[in-house]
């Protein structure tokens, strides 16, 4: 588990997979507190450094994007669990969104049919269930 301090100074737990735990074990070390993700100085990485230390991996990676910035992993995060089917509101619970709305604005695949209530609804009529 992880305790995040998010907007309006909210602490939440987030369950961490596996990996994800002991890639955060090896970035905070013998430390048991302050921040993960520190600066070259060891202080709290700002926006700013975020960015610079995103775009360099992204280039090591051979990832070429215009406007590499950190935002796009929380967007890839999100699009990627309605992509897979996870029910938007524990997308939205996992996203931190206080309103379902915002959640919503990210999911890029809203315009595909086989998602619309009335194809779902139609296709489990016709299953007979």
């Amino acid at each position: 588990m992880l305790r995040v301090h998010g907007k309006g100074d909210k602490v939440v737990l987030t369950p961490l997979p596996p990996a994800v735990g002991r890639a955060i074990d090896r970035a905070k070390g013998d430390r048991s507190s302050g921040p993960i993700l520190r600066s070259r100085a060891e202080t709290r990485m700002s926006g700013h450094v975020a960015t610079r230390r995103l775009k360099r991996l992204a280039a090591t990676a051979g990832i070429e994007i215009a406007r590499m910035h950190p935002h796009m992993l929380r967007h890839t995060f999100v699009t990627t669990m309605l992509d897979a089917g996870v029910d938007l509101r524990d997308v939205q619970i996992a996203a931190r969104h206080a309103d379902p709305r915002t959640t919503m604005r990210y999911d890029r695949a809203r315009k595909n049919l086989d998602r619309h209530p009335n194809y779902i609804l139609a296709a489990f009529m016709a299953s007979g269930t």
